[in-house]
């Protein structure tokens, strides 16, 4: 009887393997049949006499598809095979797009309902588990240009989180023998077959050209490039204090149709062994018109904001005779301020000092550009003595891969095996211990694998924070290891930051703060002083402050980490490249993990849908949604910057003035170019965004209007009343120009 099923089995798995390659046959067939297409459509004139015969060709080539598809049996068994095997490939190669979203959602942790009732990391997991949806855009991201944004809140989790995250289950069928061989030799059957086309398909989708070069793919179907880009950004998310050791000019891609005036000084500077030093301070209006007049004329420099770096006052003093600023140094000597400058130029003698920068290297008595750590205040606090104690517990439990409820999940500890530590630890009796152990749960030291409770002693799976694999694979914002500081206040940090990214917008950003010099923001001390500072909103406690602290904060982190997340990921290509941008690069606050469509949607909208999204960022019993926002903040929409040419310009927030600050930015982006009326034409020329979160500001299309009427002049305001009141108003929108603000 076995030796019977074992024949059957074979004999099965054999139709399968038939059945697969004659549906690789037909999908070749289709692919040249839309290739083909393709190329009659790139015609100057139409290949067809009409339309009704290219319709009869296409129809005829579908039957002859489908004919050939009917003869092929056992439909249920090829459909059962093929989507187990494409969930092992995702499994294997990491694959994080959003078109194999259901499918990936099979091998994550958890197994929870479609409410996503879980909290903070884990119900992102469960997130990811229930069924997805997806916008026109991400299905065909070049036919709709309406559909174009994706903030998708979704976020898909990166491939060393699901390699780590195997949901695969141990059923005892597959011990034999026989089903394990046959099903390897159909899995590298389908693995060979469709490794090229997948690659190939993924790249299409996200706008980049296929010239027909060979995949570099590896004899498990894997693209090594991605492997090779994926630890490359763990190293840096593992390293975020370090400075990044490349130019993120080379990945971050223009429009061909740019103009010169898109491009950075950086990328047409003069070439110099000199240096020009520029002394600033915060606020400084003399300065800025140097910046802009150094930038024209193509010269490179450093800033030194005195007020970043006040240390160096003493050094400007010394080799000026006083400390106000701006000051502009060629080498080692000294030029002057504004005024000098325009003296130099009109004279011609400028460009004497500039030929002897190209050529001449700066002495030792030059001024230097900032240091490393120079005038940073130190990462230096009370000692936290929980910290202590959880660093010595992971060095003594084992840290493993362990299985629950038949999944294994990586890099987990027991409970049990905590208490005993902390019982002989620290001298406590069982239930102390337990009491403890939770106390060090809530201060987001770890947490249960898949959030069933906070902690008990048993056999429960808990994971340390550091070792999460979504922390791991896509947080930049934590260091490897426990720190042992006390957290900092919320409102020191957001302090510094609001200090920190004030001076960077002064010194990088230009034309009102809509273009960005991110060449010099990347080689900056300021830049590297903030990522050391949001190293330490891991454990930060959020939770309890005011609306005001939170708009301030979260819009000023938001600014700067798109900033970051372009200099790490690349500027995006595509929509997909947007998803990933928006919603794969995270930060750790609180214990919890956000992405970018996660703070602008689930905090500062109150928690709402992205557009055309389905479903909210958070659920019902996540973590986050405490931290969010009761109501969504409509003006936060002309604060945010996307890295984009059509959004708003960058600026800092205080608590103190956020609702004064945020209406002069709604006036500011509304008032050049945001909404433009032709009052001949009846007509008014708004925004897109306006239309993408249409529901932030009305019901309807009216209702948004008359609210966008409020931030406008008050003669046009009127007008736009006036023909709002006759019903013959048409509102158009504008293209969004997704090109980067550089």
């Amino acid at each position: 009887m076995e030796h019977l099923q074992s024949e059957e089995t074979t004999g099965v798995n054999s139709q399968a393997v038939e059945n697969l390659r004659v549906g690789d046959l037909v999908t070749d067939q289709e692919k040249q049949s839309k290739e083909a297409e393709a190329q009659n459509i790139g015609h100057d004139g139409p290949e067809f006499d009409d339309i009704s015969d290219a319709a009869d060709v296409r129809s005829k080539r579908n039957d002859e598809s489908r004919d050939l598809q009917s003869r092929t049996q056992l439909e249920n068994l090829e459909t059962k095979s093929e989507t187990e095997i494409i969930t092992d490939r995702q499994e294997d190669s990491g694959d994080k797009t959003s078109a194999g979203g259901d499918l990936e959602s099979r091998n994550q942790e958890t197994n929870l309902d479609g409410n996503s009732g879980q909290t903070d990391l884990a119900n992102e997991v469960d997130d990811r588990e229930s069924t997805q949806v997806f916008d026109k855009s991400d299905e065909i991201p070049s036919e709709d240009p309406n559909l174009e944004p994706v903030f998708d809140g979704t976020e898909v989790p990166g491939m060393e989180a699901n390699r780590s995250m195997s949901g695969r289950r141990y059923d005892a069928d597959q011990d034999s023998p026989g089903v394990v061989e046959k099903a390897v030799a159909l899995k590298n059957f389908v693995k060979e077959k469709s490794a090229v086309a997948v690659s190939t398909m993924m790249r299409r989708l996200s706008g980049k050209r296929d010239e027909g070069a060979v995949d570099n793919v590896d004899d498990e179907g894997k693209d090594v490039s991605d492997i090779r880009k994926v630890g490359e950004n763990k190293v840096a998310s593992e390293k975020a204090a370090e400075k990044f050791d490349w130019n993120p000019l080379n990945y971050i891609k223009k429009s061909s149709d740019a103009g010169v005036e898109n491009k950075t000084e950086q990328i047409d500077s003069i070439v110099m062994k000199g240096r020009i030093i520029l002394y600033t301070k915060l606020g400084c209006q003399e300065s800025n018109e140097i910046r802009l007049f150094l930038r024209l004329k193509r010269l490179r420099y450093v800033e030194i904001n005195i007020d970043v770096f006040p240390s160096r006052k003493k050094e400007l003093e010394r080799i000026s005779g006083s400390t106000s600023v701006p000051k502009v140094f060629f080498n080692e000597i000294l030029i002057g301020g504004s005024s000098e400058l325009k003296v130099l130029d009109e004279s011609g003698k400028l460009d004497e000092k500039v030929d002897f920068l190209i050529t001449e290297e700066p002495l030792s008595e030059a001024p230097s550009p900032p240091l490393s750590g120079e005038d940073d205040v130190p990462n230096s606090g009370l000692p936290d003595e929980m910290a202590i104690v959880v660093r010595k517990m992971k060095e003594s439990i084992a840290v493993k891969d362990r299985l629950h409820k038949v999944r294994r999940f990586t890099n987990c500890f027991l409970g049990s095996e905590a208490i005993d530590f902390l019982s002989e630890d620290q001298y406590l009796e069982r239930p102390e211990a337990v009491e403890f152990a939770r106390k060090l749960a809530d201060k987001h030291f770890f947490r249960h694998v898949t959030d069933e409770n906070l902690f008990e002693d048993g056999n429960h799976l808990y994971r340390f924070l550091d070792d999460d694999p979504i922390v791991v694979s896509q947080c930049h914002n934590i260091p490897r290891g426990i720190s042992t500081l006390k957290p900092k206040p919320l409102a020191e940090i957001a302090s510094r930051l609001r200090f920190l990214s004030r001076a960077i917008f002064e010194a990088y950003a230009y034309e009102d703060g809509r273009r960005v010099d991110y060449t010099s923001i990347h080689a900056s001390e300021e830049f590297a002083r903030y990522l050391r500072i949001v190293e330490e909103l891991q454990r930060v406690e959020i939770s309890d402050s005011s609306r005001e602290e939170k708009l301030a904060f979260f819009i000023n982190l938001y600014n700067m980490m798109a900033i970051h997340a372009i200099l790490v990921l690349g500027h995006p290509d595509g929509a997909l490249e947007r998803r990933k941008l928006f919603g794969e690069f995270k930060y750790v606050i609180g214990g919890s993990t956000y992405s970018l469509s996660a703070i602008q949607n689930g905090i500062l909208r109150g928690n709402q849908r992205p557009p055309y999204n389905l479903k909210k960022p958070f659920g019902a019993k996540d973590k986050r949604s405490t931290v969010a926002l009761p109501y969504p903040e409509p003006l936060i929409h002309f604060a945010l910057v996307y890295g984009t040419r059509s959004g708003p310009a960058l600026r800092c927030y205080s608590p103190g003035k956020i609702d004064e600050e945020l209406l002069d930015a709604a006036r500011n982006f509304l008032r050049n170019g945001g909404v433009v009326i032709d009052s001949s034409a009846k007509a008014v020329n708004a925004s897109k965004i306006l239309k993408w979160y249409s529901i932030d500001f009305g019901k309807n299309e009216v209702e948004v209007i008359k609210h966008v009427s409020n931030y406008l002049d008050p003669a046009e305001s009127e007008v736009l009343l006036d023909l709002l009141a006759t019903s013959e108003l048409k509102v158009t929108y504008q293209h969004y120009d997704w090109g980067l603000n550089c």
